[in-house]
């Protein structure tokens, strides 16, 4: 067995104390929560910190826009529009607007056209009334007979409908990539989605050809379809226009259960200039979701 060099061993030593060190909650706190260590809040503020609401139901979004104003999370999405003046009479954003079709019923169905023009369409006026700058869309899912190339010329056909509208009132359309490995959960993984392969979305984001249509980057679908995550986030930095997080696998806190190492993720989201949110969109597992989300947080917070 070759031995590890002295000056590789210590790096590995310092690197292992980094990520241990990166948040005052491990996965072992789960077990201890009255660790007495004091509760953690953003205290740098350099990454633009969002929650996604509908991860944390059954709570209430007024209960949770309170903790995360609290902790020092600034926005929100994921809510229904109707919660929105309730939300930011807290102080918190609206850091993306639905944009009305669902992940399923996505423009590479013709029988979806209509649909999506019409529900992208209403996602931008709400967003430019409100003053929130992104509207997520998809590609949406396979179907019986699909030629590849005729959908995503038809996905790029119909983002192009909405384009001059979103242009005009400032707003940009983020495309979200999905992972279809994961069949264990509705939400951790989608089988058939179109856009599975995040540089496929991006071929389709750049042929889309608008300043105002961008790349949703979620890390952990990345993670599990793609891997290489810094690399394809200084790689598409320009394109980029939105960030998500969770744990891989599991889609779970981001904790040291998982095999992503956030800080570094956040400090090459940084470095490229990005001045977005990241949204936190982690299946909360531990018996205090709001421990959870103020881990993450601070996991976050570099």
């Amino acid at each position: 067995m070759s031995k590890i060099p002295v000056f590789s061993r210590r790096k590995l030593i310092a690197g292992a104390a980094l990520s241990a060190t990166a948040s005052s909650y491990s996965h072992a706190d789960i077990k201890n929560p009255a660790s007495g260590k004091a509760p953690f809040k953003i205290k740098n503020g350099r990454i633009k910190q969002s929650i996604m609401g509908w991860c944390f139901k059954p709570m209430p979004v007024k209960t949770l826009a309170e903790h995360c104003k609290e902790i020092g999370i600034v926005a929100i999405e994921g809510i229904s529009a109707d919660d929105y003046p309730t939300v930011r009479e807290i102080g918190l954003d609206i850091s993306l607007v639905s944009g009305g079709h669902g992940f399923k019923n996505g423009p590479c169905n013709p029988k979806n056209t209509e649909a999506v023009v019409s529900g992208l369409t209403k996602s931008i006026e709400l967003a430019a009334q409100i003053g929130t700058k992104n509207v997520i869309t998809f590609t949406g899912m396979e179907y019986e007979g699909m030629e590849r190339d005729k959908a995503a010329a038809l996905c790029i056909d119909t983002w192009k409908k909405v384009m001059p509208l979103a242009e005009k009132k400032g707003v940009t359309l983020v495309l979200e990539h999905l992972n279809t490995r994961d069949d264990t959960h509705p939400m951790k993984g989608h089988p058939g989605y179109f856009g599975d392969d995040v540089d496929f979305c991006a071929e389709l984001v750049n042929k889309v050809g608008s300043p105002s249509f961008k790349l949703l980057f979620d890390v952990y679908h990345v993670q599990v379809m793609n891997g290489d995550v810094i690399r394809r986030i200084r790689q598409y930095k320009d394109i980029i226009g939105h960030y998500h997080t969770a744990g891989c696998p599991g889609r779970g806190e981001i904790d040291d259960s998982q095999e992503i190492n956030y800080p570094p993720v956040m400090r090459a989201i940084l470095e490229t200039g990005y001045e977005g949110y990241v949204a936190q969109e982690f299946l909360p597992t531990w018996d205090d979701p709001i421990k959870a989300l103020r881990h993450a947080a601070e996991v976050c917070d570099v």
